[in-house]
């Protein structure tokens, strides 16, 4: 499994994408599923860049690791900030209008949505949240 550590900072976001990119691209991923991985690479790295450590600072480990039959990647970041699970909070009723909707929860709910699994898990002190898809 190939990994990055970076510094919890939305200003890493490009160092993860490139990382999670090169990956993909080696495994000649299709640009549509390579978008949905995108985004909800960048759902998750903010979220914990934003929330886990604040009001301090710490890093984040991104693995990500292709598997064969069938085709998939994985991809878990870990950090030690505050634990968290996000899988925890009720999905948003997207069929309210948005300005009835509860702030917050559309992010991880996208994420949910355009994976095919998704797992957290906190472990020997850290927060593990690892999302997979089929390429």
């Amino acid at each position: 499994m190939d990994k990055i550590i970076v510094e919890a900072k939305v200003e890493k976001l490009d160092a993860v994408l490139d990382f999670v990119n090169k990956k993909l691209e080696d495994n000649d991923c299709p640009m549509k599923t390579q978008i949905q991985i995108d985004v909800a690479v960048e759902e998750i790295f903010v979220n914990i860049a934003s929330y886990a450590y604040a009001p301090g600072e710490g890093d984040a480990t991104i693995e990500a690791e292709i598997y064969d039959d069938p085709l998939r990647i994985a991809i878990r970041f870990t950090d030690s900030g505050m634990p968290y699970d996000p899988l925890a909070k009720e999905d948003p009723d997207v069929t309210l209008p948005a300005e009835e909707r509860q702030i917050g929860g559309l992010g991880i709910y996208m994420v949910k949505k355009s994976m095919d699994e998704v797992a957290y898990e906190h472990k020997d002190g850290n927060n593990v949240f690892t999302i997979i898809k089929n390429l």
